[in-house]
């Protein structure tokens, strides 16, 4: 037998290596929409546990938080769900697809109650500052000429049906069966939340409803519609400070973004109600304009590097797991 027919035998009898597995390989089993949601869900208890624990001291917990801490069980329930769909009931696949939407609507709105536990440390009068510095007024304060019962009931229809918009453009994309479009919509507008969520925590602000209250002379009670647009916004904490950036401009704009892409037929008939939610965070005193601004910019960076982050995450997946 020749030296190289032995070697070849050699090298059949002799076992394979395997690579050692990475530590974080696990991690990677998850999508990356749900491995996020696990990371935000820490803070996200504890927050809310601080805030309810503040507040059960000084001898009464306001109805707002304690909404936070049944919020925060029934994301357990939905976290519980995940796990039991991925391993038993794969062909669940429209209810896996959705539920970290929930999950990640659900953190926006306890984040959202609870930023001032977080950070303490305001910029709220720096966005004044540059909005005058842009405008030379307050444009929430200058809108006010512009108030009229008919105005007033358009964006705040607007305003309220914010949520429609992203889930729309998926769920028709879903319909038509374009998996991969609607998995680039649905995972960018879940990673723009998340991104909103921390730069809320990095830079607090209260909005100018709340802010700029003593500048403002007329009021939009009157109306149906604006009248139950009121009592969510009464709802919140008073002392919420989740303006800057705008989730809404964000995600309105990326919502839009995608519909041009994949639906164009749904770009035009959401157009004017996403340009109605626009001029509604100003008129309706939700948001400075630099709000705005920074909101756009974060829409535009989840609709470039939304699709790339899922696909270099999906790169990672090891084969044959129950989360593929």
């Amino acid at each position: 037998m020749s030296e190289d027919a032995i070697e070849r035998l050699k090298a059949r009898q002799t076992p394979a290596v395997r690579a050692p597995v990475p530590w974080y390989s696990p991690i990677f089993k998850l999508r990356i929409e749900e491995f996020v949601a696990l990371v935000f869900f820490g803070p996200m208890v504890f927050l809310t546990l601080k805030a309810y624990l503040f507040f059960k001291a000084q001898g009464e917990v306001p109805r707002v938080f304690m909404g936070d801490v049944q919020r925060v069980f029934a994301v357990v329930v939905v976290i519980g769900a995940l796990i039991l769909i991925a391993r038993h009931r794969p062909q669940w696949k429209f209810l896996r697809d959705s539920l970290p939407f929930a999950f990640c609507l659900a953190i926006y709105t306890n984040l959202h109650d609870t930023i001032h536990f977080a950070n303490p440390h305001d910029i709220h009068n720096t966005l004044i500052a540059i909005d005058a510095w842009m405008f030379g007024v307050q444009p929430s304060v200058w809108a006010e000429r512009f108030i009229h019962p008919a105005l007033t009931e358009f964006f705040s229809f607007c305003y309220m049906i914010f949520f429609l918009f992203a889930p729309a453009v998926a769920l028709t994309l879903y319909l038509q069966g374009r998996k991969a479009e609607f998995r680039n919509t649905l995972v960018s507008v879940i990673l723009c939340f998340y991104a909103g969520y921390i730069l809320y925590l990095i830079f607090p602000a209260v909005p100018p409803r709340i802010m700029l209250k003593d500048m403002y002379t007329l009021t939009f009670k009157g109306t149906p519609i604006a009248d139950a647009a009121l009592l969510m916004v009464a709802a919140l904490p008073s002392d919420s400070r989740a303006a800057f950036p705008s989730l809404h401009s964000a995600v309105t704009l990326l919502s839009l973004m995608f519909a041009f892409k994949y639906v164009r037929w749904l770009f035009w008939i959401m157009l004017p109600f996403c340009a109605g939610l626009l001029l509604s965070t100003i008129y309706l005193r939700h948001h400075y304009v630099i709000d705005l601004l920074a909101g756009f910019a974060l829409g535009i960076t989840a609709f470039f590097f939304g699709p790339k982050i899922d696909s270099w995450w999906r790169s990672r997946h090891p084969s044959g797991t129950v989360f593929e």
